[in-house]
């Protein structure tokens, strides 16, 4: 199973992407997505490419989930 995990882009350079997850950031390749990618625009990042552009809400949301599924007792 892939999960792809929704980020914030902040900054760009070229094909390069710094993207911020709850505070992490890190580098991501822009060479796959098939739109124009902006700083704020949220994509789906999977294995150090972003590889969609999605829209903020349903971003925001995933990662609202995705927090509420870490933090459940186990």
């Amino acid at each position: 199973m892939c999960i792809a995990i929704p980020s914030r882009i902040v900054a760009i350079n070229d094909q390069m992407a710094t993207i911020d997850v709850q505070g992490a950031r890190r580098e991501v390749s822009l060479m796959l997505l098939q739109d124009e990618a902006a700083i704020d625009d949220y994509v789906l990042v999977h294995a150090g490419f972003a590889i969609q552009r999605i829209d903020r809400r349903a971003g925001e949301e995933t990662l609202k989930l995705f927090e509420q599924i870490l933090n459940q007792p186990t």
